[in-house]
């Protein structure tokens, strides 16, 4: 692993938070997600259940956690399966943990071969009340794929018909949508190089880049800080490109007069930053650019500040679509009157010109798991990305910041990365 390693102690944390919410009797069995095929014998970059890396810590293939609070024996109630460390695997793929290792990252003291998993699978079976298995519950999930928590679930059901099963990610979204303070640190991290690479930027482009160097500015800035690269496929895009709100081709010339809008963030130890800027190509925004620019800016800062514990996310929705409204309404994007006759709930005027959600939940996913409708509470850690998107003027402006909920405020994690008009032009020109 590249990044430095973790406090064994958050995973211990996370496993005495998840054992409070078991019922008498559970047991609990979190796989580590496969190495993925491409084509001929190609895999893709191997990326760690979400889950399994909250409980443990550990960032490698063929890993199982075993969790049997109540189990007769003291040495079943934790217990860690990784892969077999041998001269062969060093050799052709690096090494793997031993056990004393799988140990100091995860603070479990109990770690067994995963070759040597079934016979105790079917040792401690017997023993419990309710079985709570993982399933990606996402409310945006599309499962395509089997993965190896959902094999195991069949085999479970195969082999025990007889068993209670339980949905583990409902516990799970529980504990995960409140950050424990090393997670705000790791956090920080990603998001102070996320900064790094936008600063970089600033510096490089002028018209005549291509959007995939700019791509290539920010990746450099990234690895170079250790980090293994972008949290998700960044998005850039200059005048009409911005107006897709998931445009990735990156392929486009910058030219002159036009408006490029970067949505990329970094990764680091798993967790991810999330950040959108728009900036003028040449530095100096037109009086048009401005005028939306600074419209979507007002939007971000006044649904920033109305997301305090207790609202709930359809009141935060509403309240940044009035916010972003009024705004249309000052740009000429939509008539007063036409405003006031529409309809309150779906406001299609707005939607027209803003189409997305104001933010989501952000941590070891970049859309990061929460029950649903649930209220903002403290320790939440929200992104808040409203944007205007004007097709016609081939004009698009999304801004986007990383918020921590604090008792008494929010606290941007952003806070250091530039985002007022005037500091992007002074930074593009210096």
């Amino acid at each position: 692993m590249r990044y430095d390693r973790i406090d064994p102690e958050l995973f211990v944390r996370n496993r005495d938070r998840l054992r409070e919410l078991l019922p008498k009797g559970a047991l609990v069995i979190v796989h580590a997600n496969d190495i993925m095929p491409t084509n001929a014998d190609g895999v893709l970059p191997f990326q760690q259940n979400s889950d399994l890396f909250y409980l443990t810590g550990v960032d490698q293939e063929e890993t199982i956690l075993v969790l049997f609070p109540d189990a007769a024996e003291e040495k079943d109630r934790e217990i860690l399966f990784v892969r077999e460390a041998s001269e062969h695997l060093s050799i052709w793929e690096g090494d793997k943990l031993t056990k004393e290792q799988a140990t100091e990252v995860s603070g479990v003291k109990r770690v067994i071969w995963t070759k040597d998993f079934e016979a105790h699978w079917h040792r401690l079976m017997p023993q419990s009340q309710s079985v709570h298995l993982a399933t990606n519950e996402h409310l945006r999930a599309t499962a395509v794929v089997e993965t190896r928590n959902d094999r195991f679930i069949r085999d479970c059901r195969d082999r025990y018909p007889l068993h209670r099963y339980e949905r583990l990610a409902l516990l799970m979204h529980e504990l995960r949508i409140i950050k424990d303070k090393e997670e705000i640190k790791q956090l920080q991290r990603a998001i102070d190089i996320t900064e790094a690479g936008f600063r970089r930027v600033l510096s490089f482009l002028k018209p005549g880049v291509g959007e995939w160097e700019v791509e290539a500015e920010y990746l450099h800035e990234f690895v170079r800080r250790k980090s293994r690269g972008f949290a998700y496929p960044p998005i850039v895009g200059c005048g009409r490109n911005a107006c897709t709100l998931h445009y990735v081709e990156n392929q486009s010339v910058c030219e002159d007069g036009m408006m490029l809008l970067m949505d990329v963030g970094a990764e680091w130890a798993n967790w991810n930053a999330d950040m959108t800027r728009t900036v003028p190509v040449n530095g100096r925004f037109s009086d048009r650019q401005r005028a939306v620019y600074d419209a979507v800016l007002r939007v971000q800062r006044g649904a920033t500040d109305f997301l305090r514990p207790g609202v709930t996310p359809m009141e935060w929705r509403d309240h940044t679509l009035e916010l972003m409204e009024a705004e249309l309404i000052q740009l000429g994007l939509v008539d007063a009157k036409d405003a006031k006759e529409q309809d309150k709930d779906e406001r299609p005027l707005v939607k027209k010109y803003y189409m997305h959600g104001v933010g989501h939940h952000l941590g070891l996913d970049v859309h990061d798991v929460c029950p649903p409708h649930e209220p903002v509470r403290e320790g939440m850690v929200f992104t808040v990305e409203p944007g205007i998107y004007i097709r016609e003027e081939n004009l698009g402006v999304r801004l986007e910041d990383d918020i921590l909920i604090g008792k008494d405020e929010n606290v941007n994690l952003f806070a250091n990365i530039p985002v007022e008009a005037g500091e992007i032009e002074e930074l593009m020109n210096s």
